[in-house]
């Protein structure tokens, strides 16, 4: 086992040193959001869906500064932010990504779905981050508590699409609502959202067996 991949503080001396890609895809996520901003199809339906991408983002950033995470887990974590930010300017509905409903013969723009699957990626970063922080001593309930947190975010989440497409007007709510007509929209989603967190925690499974991470009480060697 590498004792400095479990430091809690990430670093033994001076700050939190993060893997080069972390500051890579941090950039690219920026000039990603900037070119998004630009010209959106709505302006508040952009606003409403990097609202809480963004808030996920200086999260992740707060994080960084506490402790270190591996290179594999900044990868995990770009994904949702990234596709994110692009549905945000399109809306979901109307993402460039009719090649894919064509190549499979969808009725409907799945690139929410996709975007969707992403959101179980952060499952990845935050049982590393358990595992280094020494939050949980039990592997079944470290696997299992990042399971049940991606899951209790894509409930959520599906209630705030629920309450902006009340309240908000109209047109907006139902770009950022994103059903296209389907009446188990929120439920495929939170399956999406589930599926990609169990394809998550067997990468991280992979990759903790690989560096001989395991959990543990904090002291142990």
């Amino acid at each position: 086992m590498n004792p400095e991949s479990l430091d809690p503080s990430g670093s033994a001396n001076g700050p939190v040193r993060q893997p080069p890609v972390a500051k890579l895809l941090l950039a690219l996520y920026l000039i990603l959001f900037v070119v998004c901003a630009i010209k959106p199809a709505y302006r508040d339906v952009w606003v409403a869906e990097n609202a809480p991408i963004v808030l996920l983002v200086g999260i992740l950033i707060w994080i960084a500064r506490h402790q270190r995470l591996s290179a594999g887990a900044w990868v995990w974590a770009f994904f949702l932010p990234a596709l994110h930010t692009i549905g945000g300017h399109y809306t979901f509905e109307h993402v460039p990504f009719g090649f894919v409903s064509d190549l499979f013969g969808f009725e409907r723009n799945h690139f929410d779905r996709m975007a969707h699957f992403t959101v179980g990626f952060l499952a990845y970063p935050l049982a590393e981050l358990t595992l280094k922080r020494r939050w949980i001593q039990q592997p079944v309930v470290g696997y299992l508590f990042p399971l049940f947190a991606i899951m209790a975010l894509a409930g959520a989440y599906e209630l705030f699409e629920w309450q902006y497409a009340v309240m908000g007007d109209p047109d907006a709510g139902a770009f950022v609502l994103g059903s296209q007509g389907d009446v188990w929209d929120a439920q495929k989603d939170i399956l999406a959202d589930t599926l990609g967190a169990l394809l998550a925690l067997a990468g991280f499974a992979w990759s903790a067996r690989r560096h001989g991470w395991r959990f543990a009480p904090r002291g142990t060697a």
